[in-house]
């Protein structure tokens, strides 16, 4: 199970650079400009063989002319509800100013670890500066450079040592974990109702209407599996919040304990880069994947419309696209049950065990019918093959120069593996290992 680390701090103090430093990659918007991150972003990383999710917040004002203000403060409080470890950046070059006083205060409230973490020193004589943070009394701090990197290694030293342990590969359920994962509104709870033939999650018109993860356990057709609706009960009155963010959090909890995901996406949006994101949570996590386009009543059709939809959907997936895709109304219950009977086929085939000589006779023709390209002039020889013991597919190609195979060969390593045998809806990962 990966952790979560939300980056909090008042405006302009670089928690986007942060950010983007600590998933390696540029995905938040950085400018001088305070202010500039009024949603938050959220990313994955990894430090020491541990995978955690970052949040980046919005900046925290109080009584400014900013009208998101408010918003924004729900949205920082959900990130440090939901987080295990909380880091609170302050700017060395600003020093302390009433804001930072606001957020210490916010944070002193919280029963979460967190850590004060100095900023923008770039140089040692800021060094000197950073001892002011003393006087917000939250005891030791970090210092580092976002932008340039300096400091960032021994801070993760102690965040990761703080996360929570992953646990997927001894816990393996003998009762398949089903998340019924997606965008808010979409049918999630409705499809779940419709399974078990009662109310058991609240359904309105509003998205966002489900708030906590609830396990439903499934009985029925023939069928014994577990339900976890992401989501769950939460006050009408309450719906005002920005919740798509708050539904991908708990996306994350459900994902993380399942062994395949239906992925609901409504029939009339299509998939969104909202629907991309859970989905590559998903296949991160090593998980079975169901795609539920829900709402197929809706659309207007003409000869082709649901194989063109379908092409569509399996571009915007790509490479990961060996997956079952099933047209449904969850209100009329059209093909709900096909999407039960899809479900348990992935399960299965998560599971799939496949006996070591078979698997060399299979795949070391594979390569002798295409050889994997020299690289530097090394030349890669493969030799054996085996699937190693772990709760989902994953392969150990022992070969010479493993450093040197490309992604490319991978690729088309995992393509014959598909082809010879039923993976569908599950990701394989094809690790190559000296011999």
């Amino acid at each position: 199970m990966s952790g979560i680390i939300a980056i909090v701090g008042r405006p302009n103090v670089g928690k986007s650079t942060l950010f983007n430093r600590l998933i390696e990659n540029k995905s938040a918007i950085v400018d001088a400009t305070s202010g500039v991150t009024r949603d938050r972003h959220y990313g994955n990383g990894t430090w020491n063989g541990k995978d955690f999710m970052v949040i980046d917040t919005g900046g925290l004002t109080v009584k400014s002319d900013d009208i998101f203000e408010n918003e924004i403060r729900k949205q920082v409080m959900l990130a440090i509800n939901e987080s295990d470890v909380i880091l609170f950046l302050v700017d060395v070059q600003t020093g302390i100013t009433d804001l930072d006083e606001h957020v210490a205060k916010m944070l002193r409230k919280t029963n979460k670890p967190f850590f004060l973490v100095a900023n923008k020193v770039d140089e040692g004589s800021k060094l000197y500066d950073a001892t002011e943070f003393y006087s917000l009394g939250l005891g030791d701090y970090y210092t580092l450079s976002a932008i340039n990197g300096s400091g960032t290694g021994d801070l993760l030293d102690a965040v990761v040592a703080l996360l929570p342990e992953q646990k997927e590969e001894i816990i393996i359920e003998e009762i398949p974990n089903i998340a019924v994962v997606g965008r808010p509104n979409v049918g999630k709870s409705s499809f779940v109702n419709a399974l078990i033939g009662e109310e058991r999650n609240i359904v309105t018109p509003l998205a966002g209407t489900t708030r906590d993860s609830i396990k439903t356990r499934f009985s029925k057709y023939g069928f014994d599996m577990n339900f976890v609706d992401t989501a769950g009960i939460r006050k009408k009155e309450k719906v005002s919040e920005d919740l798509e963010f708050y539904s991908v959090l708990r996306s994350i909890r459900s994902i993380e304990t399942a062994d395949v995901c239906i992925l609901m996406v409504d029939a009339r949006d299509g998939i969104e880069s909202q629907d991309m994101n859970i989905m590559h949570l998903a296949v991160k996590n090593n998980k079975g994947v169901v795609v539920c386009v829900n709402k197929w009543d809706l659309i207007e059709k003409e000869t082709n419309t649901a194989r063109d939809f379908e092409n569509k959907l399996r571009e915007k997936m790509a490479p990961f696209n060996d997956v079952p895709i099933i047209f449904t109304s969850v209100l009329e219950m059209q093909r709900v049950q096909r999407v039960l009977e899809k479900t348990m086929e992935v399960y299965t085939n998560r599971k799939q065990r496949i006996p070591t000589s078979r698997l060399n006779e299979v795949m070391l023709e594979a390569v002798e019918r295409f050889h994997p390209p020299s690289v530097k002039g090394k030349l890669i020889k493969i030799k054996y093959i085996t699937q190693l013991p772990t709760p989902f597919p994953s392969f150990a190609f022992f070969c010479s120069n493993a450093k040197y195979v490309p992604e490319s060969y991978k690729r088309y390593l995992e393509n014959q593996l598909r082809k010879t045998y039923n993976f569908e809806g599950v990701p394989l990962r094809i690790y190559m290992r000296e011999k």
